[in-house]
């Protein structure tokens, strides 16, 4: 992705801006044109709009008045404090998607990292902190879970002190062929057989569409056990707009009738020239 210039008055042009003073008495710009009723508690992931550096990126959501970034790791966390910006998914404990708790010899290193991450996610002031079953690899789905239940009863006794969320994100077999935790059924499994209110599944609308649909009524029946939510337009993880097949509005009015306070955090990977235009039609389009 080519990187957009936006910076300083380009910026404040794109959005509308207007300034204001804080409390403190300290200039603050805000979006006068862009309107949440935040009913939603909006974030996003970074990674999708990584030709815009991180400090900027984060400054344009205090704009927009959107506080709250996903996939973050303690590295990134004093600059989000610094725009007074939520860590909503801490990440920096996981060894990558392919290699996670169903295959017992990564269970070692996991453990000493997400032994020494959780703590320190719960001092931050954050709560959820994400991780991943890994591919199978030739471990059959059962004998994959029952890897994942023993590997990960080693951390959850320390996650519900912190009051830490482990959250197991779902995908789909067409972008990550192979990855076991590809369906709401095997997860839910997952999360009966840990029996912790401290770890859920982070559900993936974009994956979860693609690998298994009827996405209202998953929510609907499973939602106990959905502990975030990822947005991105199915085909081709695009804007979420009319050009792809799901229609969002009606699934963010479906998260709200279950009385879900979590954050929904756009993930999609910008197709047109102005980025910024389309994370803030994707927050509009899921602002219920």
């Amino acid at each position: 992705m080519k990187r957009r210039t936006f910076i300083g008055t380009s910026a404040a042009a794109s959005v509308g801006l207007i300034a204001c003073k804080t409390a403190n008495g300290q200039d603050k710009k805000q979006d006068m044109r862009f309107k949440l009723k935040n009913n939603i508690n909006h974030s996003v992931c970074h990674w999708c709009f990584a030709d815009i550096p991180l400090e900027e990126f984060l400054k344009t959501l205090n704009v927009l008045g959107v506080m709250a970034v996903d996939l973050m790791g303690p590295k990134e966390w004093p600059l989000l404090k610094k725009y007074n910006i939520h860590s909503a998914m801490c990440n920096g404990a996981e060894i990558g998607l392919t290699k996670g708790w169903n295959n017992p010899k990564y269970h070692d290193i996991l453990i000493k990292n997400y032994t020494d991450i959780i703590p320190k996610v719960a001092n931050a002031g954050y709560t959820n902190l994400i991780c991943f079953s890994g591919n199978r690899d030739g471990i059959d789905d059962q004998t994959g879970l029952k890897n994942c239940l023993e590997g990960l009863k080693q951390i959850m006794p320390l996650a519900e002190k912190h009051g830490v969320v482990i959250q197991m994100e779902l995908f789909n077999q067409i972008d990550h062929p192979d990855y076991m935790c590809d369906t709401s059924k095997w997860g839910i499994e997952l999360c009966k057989a840990l029996g912790s209110e401290n770890f859920k599944l982070l559900y993936d609308i974009y994956h979860m569409q693609i690998q298994e649909g009827d996405i209202i009524r998953s929510i609907q029946d499973n939602h106990t056990y959905f502990g975030h939510y990822h947005t991105a337009g199915v085909p081709g993880r695009h804007e979420i707009d009319e050009s792809q097949e799901l229609y969002y509005p009606a699934i963010m009015k479906a998260i709200l009738a279950t009385g879900y306070k979590g954050h929904v955090a756009q993930e999609f990977i910008p197709e047109r020239e102005d980025k910024l235009d389309s994370l803030k039609q994707g927050f509009l389009i899921c602002d219920v």
